[in-house]
């Protein structure tokens, strides 16, 4: 369902805000306010924790594009986002047309005032991603985009990568697709000599194809002082290369998924084409390491790479079928099940995570990513720490059923969602 109820006088008593303390909150049009007085609503907040509206630092949401049987909208995106406790999803250009010019990028950014939560345009790096010729990045760069990237593939040319990297180094980031398209793929690395064998369906591509990629990005940001982001890292080896770049001061930042922190790739050993994503699931080990390198900082952020597709494009042989999981709804019940639940992080660092990094030290948003006090934008997430759910892939926002967590048992924390004064999802 989509929401977008103004409240002009919103009270939230006696909540716990992420930062451990008991207090009111109170929402005054788009803003918190003082706490002169009760708001016209009352929420009793009590066993209640309040977040700052969550931002999503990478997402699909499939516009523009396919008008007549889309995979996702605009509307339904930012409603499943809501769900989610999102307010903020950065919107990656992999799209038809492909979100390269200026034009494109402020039709996305001017559509906020009718959805459920903001949309930031990532802007790609080459021309409709191509890898031949850089986009129109100057003109994207006066529209307000700050994050630029080929996403669903790597920038495959080193040249054209630091081509971009050099004129983009004072203004803004590169978000980089850690794939390389030589080595990822059943049919990239499986011999011909093996012609009429299936390749083994639990590595959809080595990890080389993305430590390959993490290497190569870490030396173009030390040469040439360009940020550049890494993209849903999966295996341990990337963190290990992410952790020592930081240790040297080199300028790079990286996410992680949710469900690459959960799931693992047996899942998809089985042939079972919902679980096939681009990085792969990889294995317990690796999982491991990305939640130790969440938990210390070495990765920055969680981003849901919510991936949207009809069932026609996972309905295939698994070399064939579409690659991608939705992920708006349950990023923060899989966040909270693996890393808060199990004792690894506080509520403040999931607020770093999820909201503080990928708002300020990734899409450079001012009027996202604040905190909870008077005069801070009114974005704010009320959830119930204890409560669960059995996942139902058909109880959704998202026009697309591609789930990867159906039937489990995962926490269904958010109780309300505010974007800008406005309540966009309740419970």
């Amino acid at each position: 369902m989509h929401y977008a109820r103004l409240v002009s006088n919103l009270t939230i008593r006696g909540v716990t805000t992420y930062n451990g303390k008991r207090r009111d909150l109170h929402v005054v049009g788009k803003k918190f306010g003082d706490a002169k007085g009760l708001g016209a609503t009352v929420i009793d907040g009590d066993g209640l924790i309040a977040l700052p509206g969550l931002v999503d630092p990478h997402c699909h949401l499939r516009t523009p594009g396919d008008r007549e049987n889309p995979a996702e909208t605009l509307v339904s995106g930012t409603a499943a986002a809501a769900r989610g406790g999102y307010t903020c999803v950065a919107a990656m250009p992999n799209t038809t047309p492909a979100c390269d010019n200026s034009g494109i990028a402020l039709w996305l950014r001017n559509q906020t005032k009718d959805l459920s939560a903001r949309v930031v345009p990532i802007g790609a790096v080459t021309k409709d991603r191509a890898g031949e010729q850089l986009a129109d990045l100057r003109g994207m760069l006066n529209a307000g985009v700050r994050v630029f990237s080929d996403d669903g593939a790597a920038v495959d040319s080193l040249d054209m990568l630091r081509l971009a990297a050099i004129a983009l180094h004072l203004y803004a980031t590169i978000a980089d697709h850690c794939q390389s398209p030589v080595l990822a793929g059943p049919r990239a690395w499986w011999p011909d000599c093996l012609d009429g064998a299936e390749p083994p369906a639990d590595e959809i591509w080595y990890q080389s194809a993305e430590t390959g990629i993490v290497l190569r990005d870490v030396q173009v940001a030390k040469e040439t002082g360009c940020h550049i982001h890494l993209c849903h890292i999966s295996c341990a080896e990337s963190v290990d290369v992410i952790r020592w770049a930081k240790k040297r001061r080199i300028l790079v930042s990286a996410e992680v998924t949710p469900h690459h922190l959960l799931l693992t790739s047996d899942l998809v050993a089985g042939g079972d084409t919902l679980f096939k994503v681009n990085p792969p699931l990889r294995s317990s080990e690796d999982i491991e390491a990305l939640r130790e390198g969440l938990a210390d900082g070495t990765i920055d952020m969680v981003a849901t790479d919510h991936a949207p597709h009809l069932a026609a494009a996972k309905n295939k042989p698994i070399a064939d079928a579409a690659p991608g999981m939705t992920g708006l709804e349950q990023a923060l019940a899989v966040v909270m099940e693996t890393m808060v639940n199990t004792g690894r992080i506080s509520w403040q660092r999931l607020a770093d995570a999820m909201c503080f990094k990928p708002a300020h030290r990734l899409l450079h948003l001012r009027s996202q990513g604040g905190g909870l006090q008077p005069g801070d934008p009114a974005n704010l997430v009320l959830i119930n720490p204890q409560r669960r759910h059995i996942v139902d892939p058909e109880d959704t926002a998202s026009l697309s059923r591609n789930n990867p967590y159906a039937g489990l048992d995962l926490p269904d924390p958010v109780e309300l969602t505010v974007f800008a004064g406005r309540v966009t999802y309740q419970r």
